[in-house]
């Protein structure tokens, strides 16, 4: 029996032994990348050193971070899925040892001293090569030397890593999967199938590849690096002997907590099941989000709408379960209990995080009656269609549109919409609902499917020179109101930069105006832009302003831009002031209480 606490231990005691250097977790919700909502991979906030910036840590790099993904959300109850989750991931930067990390993996996974997994219950994957790029002869004879005999040749959709649209950095990986056991389910079965002989565990991506047109031959990048990932709460399902996610740790604990709140018990049937694994999985992830240093509440746009719909589904299943809504701060305070060890912030915002839970439960019943009222609309709009129908036959069917709409907008529950028919005498289009759902399903996945990639593409000198100026405007705020104003979190595209900041009042057009000269003040005086690499202590006492000084190691880099500012970043940045040209606030106003929020242009 292995908890996740002891592998976490296990990680890091084997990646150090070897040279590699543990790193902090950065926040879920990702700095400067607008991308994606959230943090979707360990290799998400490391996009600067990826593409050659200098890590304070070195070139061999380890850690654990807090991952969400929303993509597979509609998939979560079944054993497997998972939107939050904790990934062990290690670094080799500006280098790419194929066969070393295939031997670190190797020995991870089968030393009694760490894992302990026979080699026999090991199968692993490698490139077979195309067009792009020639077949990973290396990474195949270095399974082979290890004594894997299952070893596969898998075409690019199952063994690349590439960005969107095929051009620029990618290159093969090769994937670790565990036996489970179960009987092959024909002579062609591989880690390719879904009848759940393999589970994966691991991945080893090489990035030793760039494209420069699409559809070329790959040429060797001339800075390559390789990027793992290991899933902690698979790895520990598998390690534990346990079929499901949800049979062992925390998740059990909680589930355990709600059967004795509930009407109806976990192994009553399928769909109580599902009920009792979305409503962990969702507060879990509720809790992450709410309890991140960079803050995030529930709201229609953006990491809030997730939020949102994370909360709201938990009470949908809560209902169907006949759980009160009222244990929702007692699961909060599960999750925060045990995740608080390695998230100080999630601890630190324990009060918040069950005020906001309690607060997107009041305004959820209200959202119920105003799709109730919707519901009647749709309804009424029936009976009108028919009343002035000539010779048209109406149906007494809701349209799986309308469905969809009532689910969606108002968080309406279809078999909540499928009960209310019911009893006026109507049906419902649930094929039509299910390609509505489906075709959002679809859109969903494809947003996700951008994970670290947008990161890679939006990481140009344009939003460098943006990034600098966020430095810049942080430190005219402070000059005009005060240290006490500190940056709550910002959003960077190539056009345009957003900062949220906190201040107890709207700003007048003569105190932006104030602000936008001291910019363009130092714009104009062309300061350059330095960094140096100081311990945490030496850069607090060298009066840098550390931000969010939490997600930082002992080593950090601090910017200085002259005498206007110093702040401990992870960067990138312009190389000197003169490069922002000019700056213009095109607006100023509330993102939540007691902060507010500034967005600019570079012109």
């Amino acid at each position: 029996m292995k908890t996740d606490t002891e592998l976490k231990e296990l990680w890091f005691k084997f990646f150090e032994k070897h040279g590699f250097k543990r790193i902090e977790n950065a926040s879920i919700i990702p700095e400067n990348d607008p991308s994606v909502l959230f943090t979707t991979a360990g290799m998400h906030p490391l996009v600067p050193y990826l593409l050659g910036e200098k890590h304070p840590q070195g070139n061999r790099i380890c850690n654990v971070q807090r991952c969400l993904r929303t993509g597979d959300i509609d998939e979560v109850g079944d054993d497997g899925h998972l939107t939050c989750f904790e990934m062990l991931g290690n670094w080799f930067l500006g280098d790419c040892p194929k066969e070393e990390m295939i031997k670190l993996s190797f020995e991870f996974l089968t030393s009694k001293e760490y894992l302990g997994i026979p080699k026999e219950r090991l199968a692993t994957t490698v490139f077979a090569g195309d067009e792009t790029a020639p077949r990973d002869d290396v990474a195949y004879n270095a399974w082979k030397e290890c004594g894997i005999k299952e070893v596969f040749f898998m075409p690019k959709e199952h063994n690349w890593w590439g960005l969107g649209g095929g051009v620029g950095p990618c290159g093969p990986d090769t994937e670790m999967f565990y036996d489970t056991g179960k009987p092959k389910c024909g002579p062609n079965c591989s880690p390719a199938c879904d009848c759940g002989k393999y589970l994966e565990i691991w991945n080893d991506v090489f990035m030793q590849y760039r494209v420069d047109k699409a559809g070329e031959r790959a040429s060797a990048l001339q800075r390559p690096n390789i990027d793992t990932g290991m899933g902690l709460e698979r790895t520990v399902c598998v390690l534990n002997g346990v079929k499901s996610v949800y049979d062992s740790g925390i998740f059990k604990d909680v589930i355990d907590f709600i059967g004795t709140k509930a009407q109806v018990k976990y192994t009553e049937s399928d769909s109580a099941k599902r009920s009792y694994r979305i409503i962990t999985d969702h507060l879990r992830s509720s809790v992450f989000v709410l309890g991140d240093y960079r803050g995030v509440v529930p709201s229609n746009v953006g990491q809030g709408y997730i939020l949102r719909r994370f909360i709201r589904r938990a009470i949908n299943c809560a209902r169907n379960i006949g759980l009160d809504t009222k244990y929702f701060g007692d699961i909060a305070d599960l999750f925060i209990q045990k995740h608080g060890q390695d998230y100080p912030d999630i601890k630190q915002k324990s009060e918040f995080i069950k005020d906001e839970l309690s607060k997107e439960v009041e305004k959820f019943s209200k959202a119920l009656e105003e799709g109730h009222k919707e519901f009647e609309k749709v309804i009424a709009g029936i009976e009108r269609h028919k009343q002035f129908a000539k010779d048209e036959v109406v149906e007494d069917i809701i349209s799986g549109k309308a469905c969809f709409r009532l689910y969606d907008t108002f968080g309406f529950p279809f078999e909540l919409t499928k009960e209310l028919a019911k009893e006026r005498g109507f049906d419902v289009d649930e094929a039509g609902f299910k390609k509505a759902f489906e075709e959002h399903q679809e859109k969903s996945r494809t947003a996700s499917a951008g994970t670290f990639k947008g990161g890679l593409a939006d990481s140009s000198y344009e939003s460098a020179k943006l990034h600098t100026a966020t430095h810049l405007i942080m430190a005219g705020l402070r000059k005009m109101f005060g240290p006490q104003v500190m940056q709550k979190g910002s959003n960077i595209t190539p056009e345009r930069l957003r900062l949220d900041f906190n201040l107890d009042h709207k700003m007048t057009p003569e105190e932006l105006e104030t602000l936008e000269k001291f910019v363009n003040d130092a714009i104009s005086q062309a300061i350059p832009v330095s960094f140096e690499e100081l311990s945490l202590e030496d850069a607090k006492k060298s009066g840098a302003v550390g931000v969010f000084e939490n997600k930082y190691g002992n080593v950090v880099k601090v910017y200085t831009i002259g005498n206007v500012s110093k702040e401990i970043c992870g960067g990138p940045h312009a190389k000197n002031t003169k490069d922002l040209h000019h700056l213009k606030i095109v607006k100023e106003e509330s993102s939540s209480s007691g902060i507010r929020r500034i967005k600019a242009i570079l012109d």
